[in-house]
């Protein structure tokens, strides 16, 4: 059959949930434009019927209100319904993209755990840790050849601080027991002085004193 009458070479795509919310805002706004129309044919009508006297005219344009009146309800629950559609349907919308983002996620999340999984699984434990143990004995190392770069020879290592004290201590009593050093002998006076010197005051009597025993 399709080879006698054939087919469409070309299938028109269906509508999208955002192309069928676009569709309803244009219905919604077409419908909004014709009620403000009647808000403004019931304003003139109200006018007019403020004007008029009771009688025909009055009667024929409160009918003519009436209907203008029936005719913009009716406008006004198409466009109630017309809401709640765009309403559901966007929530739809919002929804369908929340579950699209959770799945990009979702891949995501296990791409990286594909991947993770390969790296590691390369990576040898037992290797790390001997490489650890290595690098610890080469550090030990590193410090008992730096401690013994800076031993001192000339300085036993089991010097006691007390017995250097102790050692200290017995050389100042030796120097007490031996009495005066060579520094005391420096400040006596020669021997070959008789007298011991006299000391001069500024007092003007004992000046002429020393002058008279001249």
């Amino acid at each position: 059959m399709n080879r006698i009458f054939g087919t469409s070479s070309s299938k028109k795509p269906r509508p999208t949930l955002q192309d069928a919310i676009s569709s309803t805002d244009t219905r919604m706004a077409s419908i909004e434009v014709k009620i403000k129309k009647l808000d403004g044919e019931l304003a003139r009508y109200k006018e007019q019927m403020g004007r008029l006297k009771n009688g025909p005219g009055k009667n024929a344009i409160q009918e003519r209100a009436l209907r203008t009146l029936k005719q913009k309800r009716m406008y006004e629950a198409q466009l109630a319904q017309l809401t709640q559609q765009t309403f559901n349907m966007e929530s739809a919308a919002l929804a369908t993209e929340n579950l699209r983002n959770t799945m990009a996620t979702v891949d995501a999340m296990q791409q990286a755990n594909k991947e993770l999984r390969k790296q590691y699984g390369k990576i040898d434990i037992d290797k790390i840790e001997s490489v650890h143990f290595d690098m610890e004995d080469l550090l030990e190392q590193a410090n008992e050849i730096q401690e013994t770069l800076g031993r001192s020879y000339a300085v036993p290592d089991d010097i006691d601080e007390a017995e250097l004290q102790a050692e200290l201590d017995a050389l100042e009593l030796e120097a007490e027991d031996e009495g005066p050093s060579y520094l005391d002998d420096i400040a006596k006076a020669p021997d070959f002085i008789d007298e011991a010197p006299v000391e001069l005051s500024e007092n003007p009597e004992q000046k002429e004193a020393v002058k008279t025993t001249a």
